[in-house]
């Protein structure tokens, strides 16, 4: 299939306007908040100014957010670079694209320009994309990229980028030693720094972590007991659930302190990259718990076996979940399917109530569905964990029956 690239482009921002009255100033005008628009600057604890006015407050929440990171090598300037923030802007598709980073943002991307039909290169730092995760769900998802046709560079560091006759070229080294690959447009998906600069932070002398998030409390108040962060600026997690999330936490603590205060919790936290198929987590990976010496039995159920999967030729993946050793207590899953975002909300769920696999195993799901998975997830649990004493007891009861 041909694809109009700027049409595709076009959708996106026609997207965009769709979802931008969610955030928008006359919604949150709608509902009784005062909404100001303007560079502000906190000048005191209690004073904040927005162009010219003064603004006199008891309490201050600095949700600030973050941008992408743009690293400082050599010869950036001479190339035309993207950001996930300016991609979008984009309307003549690259026809060699190079994507530094493999993260999720990273891959995210490199396959979507691969789909579209650029030739992808990814470049890594790392030894594996979403290092993160764990290696069956980095490695499943290298796989993936690299027979859609991205060409991905692992164990390589970018050293510089060159102008040569009008054309753009990366030098990176890799375990093979150096190599330069010629593009026609770089994204750079290195992360994101928290915003921290240009509104009297210094002013106040606020703390900063390494990482640049503004350092605080369990209930998000920063050195000043009024002062308080949510979101990027806060971490540890740069994700849109979270920052709204602490939003809760940081505004009823601001509201009702010191009568009553509550710590932002941080227990059950899912996530996904959303690439296809997609890679999403909540709690421990198996990874974490190994560094951590914890206890824990494993159950690993492949998407290649579930109906509804065959069915929409979408049979790639597993379904893999952590238990505390001994029990069905849920410390963790990691899915990686096309619809594992959606189909992980069953453990978030089962992690934030208490619930383990028995229930989960117990719970009648709709045939044929992605989310059978879970449950099938939960029959592997129960076969491992079934009472061999008992079994042995009941068979030699039926064969004296049969007899």
């Amino acid at each position: 299939a041909k694809v109009q690239f700027a049409t595709v482009m076009e959708r996106v921002q026609n997207i965009i306007q769709k979802i931008e009255p969610h955030d928008s100033t006359d919604r949150y005008t709608e509902l009784g908040v005062d909404c100001i628009q303007g560079s502000a600057e906190i000048v005191s604890p209690f004073l904040v100014k927005v162009g010219a006015r003064e603004i006199t407050t008891k309490n201050i929440v600095i949700a600030t957010g973050a941008r992408p990171l743009v690293p400082k090598i050599p010869g950036l300037e001479l190339v035309p670079y993207y950001t996930s923030d300016t991609i979008w802007n984009l309307r003549e598709q690259p026809e060699r694209m190079v994507v530094l980073g493999g993260g999720p943002i990273g891959c995210e991307l490199a396959q979507a320009f691969s789909r579209l039909g650029s030739r992808v290169t990814q470049v890594e730092r790392a030894d594996r994309l979403i290092s993160r995760e764990d290696p069956d769900a980095s490695s499943l998802l290298e796989e993936v990229l690299k027979r859609e046709g991205v060409r991905v560079l692992t164990r390589h560091n970018a050293l510089e980028f060159q102008k040569r006759s009008g054309k753009s070229v990366l030098v990176c080294e890799g375990p093979a030693g150096r190599e330069e690959i010629e593009f026609d447009a770089v994204l750079l998906a290195l992360g994101r720094r928290p915003n921290t600069q240009g509104f009297g932070l210094e002013r106040l002398k606020l703390d900063l972590s390494p990482s640049g998030i503004i350092e605080h409390d369990a209930f998000l108040r920063t050195k000043y007991p009024n002062i308080f962060v949510c979101g990027d600026v806060a971490g540890p997690y740069q994700f849109t659930h979270t920052a709204a999330h602490q939003a809760w936490y940081a505004s009823v603590n601001a509201l009702l302190a010191p009568l009553v205060k509550f710590k932002a919790d941080y227990r059950v936290i899912p996530w996904c990259t959303f690439t296809d198929p997609e890679v999403a987590r909540v709690g421990l990976n198996e990874t974490e718990a190994l560094a951590q010496k914890i206890d824990f039995d494993v159950v690993k159920y492949k998407i290649d076996d579930l109906d509804r999967a065959i069915m929409d030729s979408e049979a790639e993946g597993f379904v893999k979940v952590l238990t505390k050793k001994g029990s069905d207590k849920i410390l963790g899953a990691t899915l990686v399917a096309s619809h594992a975002g959606e189909m992980i909300t069953e453990f978030v769920s089962a992690m934030k109530q208490n619930v383990g696999l028995n229930k989960i195993l117990g719970t009648v799901h709709i045939y044929p569905t992605h989310s059978e998975a879970n449950k099938y997830a939960a029959g592997l649990w129960k076969q491992k964990t079934k009472p061999e004493k008992l079994l042995s007891w009941v068979q030699k009861v039926h064969a004296w029956r049969r007899s």
